[in-house]
């Protein structure tokens, strides 16, 4: 009766232990690209609106459909030119004449496994860039001059300059998906366990009746 029992025990913490190294190695195959660090960094404060933003990721993501928008308190959008990736940085030039606040960055890529990733951060600049004047801002939100494309152009082809990048404060929204491999593995081992215990209970019913 015991080794019975015993051998029904090994059996149910050998295959978790085995499930748990499986799904170890699985779990991060499974998961897309991510953001690693923003430029300026998520909630950083700068002297001046910047040049040019960008976004590093672990992997190089893909040369097609990446945008990048940087938008004001106002919704006046400042990015301007096509979105360059080199390696694993995806920038894109900010419009002359940018004044002091809030800017909001959002931006999308193509990961490495061909499958979209987007995410936001912030920053903030405590004063105009060099050579401001009042009208070089807009004064609609959402408005654009004639001069700059829109926020999704696609990425130029060749050499670029990447922007330096910066350890983010707070950790930028990578847009990974939901680990369902977890939830599957929980329910299997929770499955198992009541499986087990009900297979011992019998065993150990039916030996009772025996001495009996």
């Amino acid at each position: 009766m015991r080794p019975v029992r015993r051998r029904i025990l090994t059996f149910g913490l050998g295959f978790l232990v085995s499930a748990a190294a499986v799904m170890g190695v699985a779990g991060p195959a499974a998961a897309h690209d991510a953001a690693e660090s923003t430029s300026p960094a998520q909630g950083a404060s700068v002297t001046a609106p910047p040049e040019q933003v960008s976004v590093t990721f672990n992997k190089n993501p893909l040369g097609i459909g990446a945008s990048i928008s940087v938008k004001d308190a106002a919704g006046a959008e400042w990015a301007e030119g096509p979105v360059e990736i080199v390696d694993n940085v995806a920038s894109r030039k900010v419009r002359a004449g940018a004044a002091a606040g809030q800017y909001t960055v959002a931006w999308r890529v193509v990961s490495s496994d061909s499958h979209p990733i987007e995410g936001t951060f912030v920053f903030t600049a405590a004063s105009a860039a060099p050579g401001t004047s009042p009208a070089a801002s807009p004064t609609a939100a959402g408005t654009v001059p004639a001069t700059a494309p829109a926020a999704g152009n696609a990425p130029a082809m060749g050499t670029a300059r990447p922007g330096t990048t910066a350890e983010p404060a707070d950790p930028a929204d990578a847009g990974e998906p939901f680990q369902w491999s977890i939830v599957i593995f929980a329910a299997v081992a929770a499955g198992l366990l009541a499986t087990l215990a009900v297979l011992a209970r019998r065993r150990l019913t039916a030996g009772t009746d025996e001495e009996g």
